[in-house]
């Protein structure tokens, strides 16, 4: 798409937004139950773009993209009426007599960037939020799950208007258009490299940004866990969608005295949930091209592999593979892996592994397995993180009552919910005054009386 068309595009959108329908609170509900049902009605075509673009089952595609959609736009329909409502404030006594509230109001017309690994969820989510809050939206999917763009493009232009919902395709082009265009906020979830320039570009116009990035995960197991439910729930979390997951947990952190007994779980558990032969269980996806494929397998240490490491470029599978006697230094340590390669290291004290944790880039996940409570609050308490689990992984994000998103490197604002909601919207602070009485203290010539009153008022 060329520059002009998106410059019209937006250009449309702001004309559209600036009539003030979308202010309409049955408008932006009727929004939603019309996408609701147009997924509904794709919903078979959109398993089957997961299938070609990432090798999901329709088991996986469901509980991981299109029933958490679901979910989200069932919460905003139900919440969305109370959401948008004014909410009164506290009045300072010197403010009498007048009303104080806060008025949720739409940001505009605001752009949404959204990545490969789970197309369709964290691109219909995001909108889910900015509809229910009263935007407009262009929606700009990875040239990387083409597939999936395509049955989206037809969900929106079946149930919206290009001048209320607009997504466009392509590639850095594209975003580099979009980028050069005016918004009134950019939700952007993407790679921290990625997520630098959206910054930086945005910038010029002083737009605000959600930046939903990523980081290497940690996953804290201490000697009081349960080691094989944990084993369990971190094969669930690392291999789901072939490790390809911003909140997967990286690496396995691992107290030294339970090491080994830790590994034989992981092995037995990766084993019994991807059988003995991974790269023929149907059920078990592929990377998501070549580049990613190669990338994933440089980072593999052969002498340092106790389960799997092996691959199939045909069909771009590797094996859920686990390293032991990782350190640091080592290369699949270097960068957020995105891939199913489970790293272990050990630590001594628990004390070591929260300054470890510390002394890197603030994780967009943490986890922490352990059956003692003082443990899991000096963790949950100390390292510095998007959010987390005790004692499981992934499913803190399956909620809308808590929001989302990272912290520090790991990125910055939230959504969900009504953090969702809260994100795509401007809270206006509004003292309504009213005429029947007009105290004169602030007004010039100042008095010693009215000094008097100031500092009773305002202490």
């Amino acid at each position: 798409m060329e520059a002009t068309e998106i410059k019209n595009i937006v250009n449309s959108q702001r004309h559209f937004f600036l009539i003030g329908k979308t202010l309409d609170i049955h408008v932006r509900i009727e929004a939603l139950k019309k996408l609701r049902n147009a997924i509904l009605k794709h919903e078979n075509d959109i398993y089957e773009a997961l299938e070609k673009d990432l090798g999901k089952s329709r088991f996986e595609s469901y509980m991981c993209e299109v029933g958490l959609t679901l979910s989200e736009i069932t919460y905003m329909l139900k919440h969305t009426a109370s959401f948008s409502r004014e909410k009164n404030v506290h009045t300072p006594l010197a403010q009498f007599h007048s009303r104080s509230f806060k008025k949720p109001s739409p940001r505009g017309v605001v752009l949404i960037m959204s990545p490969w690994n789970y197309p369709f969820l964290l691109t219909m989510e995001p909108l889910v939020d900015a509809l229910a809050a009263g935007n407009t939206a262009v929606i700009k999917p990875s040239a990387y799950s083409p597939n999936v763009s395509d049955v989206m493009c037809d969900i929106i232009n079946e149930t919206f208007d290009s001048t209320y919902v607009t997504l466009i395709t392509g590639g850095r082009q594209e975003n580099n258009c979009l980028l050069n265009e005016h918004f009134d906020y950019i939700f952007f979830t993407g790679s921290q490299a990625v997520g630098k320039e959206v910054m930086s570009r945005a910038s010029s116009f002083l737009t605000p940004v959600t930046l939903e990035l990523g980081g290497k995960s940690p996953c804290i197991v201490t000697e009081s866990a349960n080691l094989k439910l944990a084993a369990r729930r971190i094969v669930f979390g690392k291999y789901l969608n072939c490790g390809q997951t911003c909140v997967a947990p990286d690496y396995i952190y691992v107290q030294e005295s339970v090491k080994d007994v830790l590994v034989k779980e992981l092995i037995n558990e990766t084993k019994r949930q991807y059988t003995e032969a991974p790269l023929d269980n149907p059920d078990y996806g592929k990377i998501i091209n070549e580049k990613h494929f190669n990338r994933i397998l440089g980072l593999i240490d052969s002498s340092k592999v106790v389960l799997g490491g092996g691959s199939d470029s045909d069909s771009l599978r590797i094996e859920p593979t686990i390293m032991d006697n990782v350190t640091f230094s080592d290369a699949v340590m270097q960068e957020e892996i995105f891939g199913p390669v489970m790293p272990i290291l050990t630590f001594k004290t628990l004390d070591e592994a929260i300054n470890t944790v510390n002394s890197y880039m603030h994780p967009l996940a943490l986890y922490i397995f352990t059956q003692n409570k003082k443990e899991a609050r000096k963790v949950t308490s100390m390292c510095n993180y998007g959010g987390g689990c005790i004692n499981d992984t992934i499913i803190h994000l399956a909620t809308s009552e808590m929001g989302f998103g990272g912290f520090g490197e790991s990125g910055m604002g939230s959504y969900h919910g009504k953090a969702g909601f809260d994100t795509f919207s401007h809270y206006k602070s509004i003292v309504d005054k009213k005429c029947w009485i007009d105290l004169p203290m602030r007004y010039q010539k100042y008095k010693a009386f009215n000094d008097k009153l100031i500092h009773m008022f305002l202490k």
